[in-house]
């Protein structure tokens, strides 16, 4: 399915270690003709890390977007019950999120969103970026697999030799990830190869 006229929620999580790969990516998926909406976790909005400040992640977002991000639980809330999204995307979604959404807990604007979004049946896209997906997070990935309406950017193993437990999505994949989602089917290889 075109993206093209689409209405995309992307939700950043704090993987700033991914943010400029995501940019990049969500500037792809805008030249698309994708109508972008940006919502932001509170790690995104409040962490300052050796990759930038959540003053230049917001200048960014707006910059690539052109909209103001949702910041809190209750912007976030309407999501749902308005059925505006065509689809969300969770990009980079953390363990700490992924974890949550498993676990069906919404404290976040971006949790908000995906549960929001989820009531009303609509596909969920997670790109995984977390250091523990093969250690303690892995049921909660093996939950989020198996849910209704959650589809996952294909994944790896970014570096098994220093990070053996950790999973990262492909970002040049979202788009066909998104695409497929939308049609209610999962981009096939989930796993794949980082070598």
């Amino acid at each position: 399915m075109e993206l093209c006229g689409k209405n995309i929620g992307v939700a950043l999580t704090g993987s700033f270690c991914t943010y400029d790969k995501t940019f990049r990516t969500l500037e792809s998926l805008k030249d698309t003709g994708a109508n972008l909406y940006p919502i932001l976790s509170d790690s995104a909005q409040r962490i300052s890390s050796r990759f930038g400040t959540p003053g230049e992640y917001l200048e960014k977002i707006r910059a690539v977007t052109g909209r103001e991000p949702i910041l809190s639980i209750e912007t976030a809330e309407p999501l749902g019950p308005s059925s505006f999204l065509d689809i969300l995307a969770i990009v980079p979604c953390t363990g700490n999120t992924a974890a949550k959404l498993a676990g069906g807990i919404t404290d976040s604007p971006v949790l908000m969103a995906a549960k929001a979004h989820l009531r009303v049946n609509k596909p969920l896209v997670i790109a995984l970026s977390t250091n523990d997906g093969l250690g303690l997070n892995l049921k909660n990935v093996g939950l989020l697999l198996n849910a209704k309406n959650i589809y996952f950017v294909p994944f790896g193993q970014d570096n098994w030799e220093k990070k053996p437990n950790s999973l990262v999505a492909r970002l040049d994949l979202l788009k066909d990830t998104l695409e497929q989602a939308l049609e209610h089917r999962q981009y096939q290889p989930v796993l794949i190869s980082y070598s």
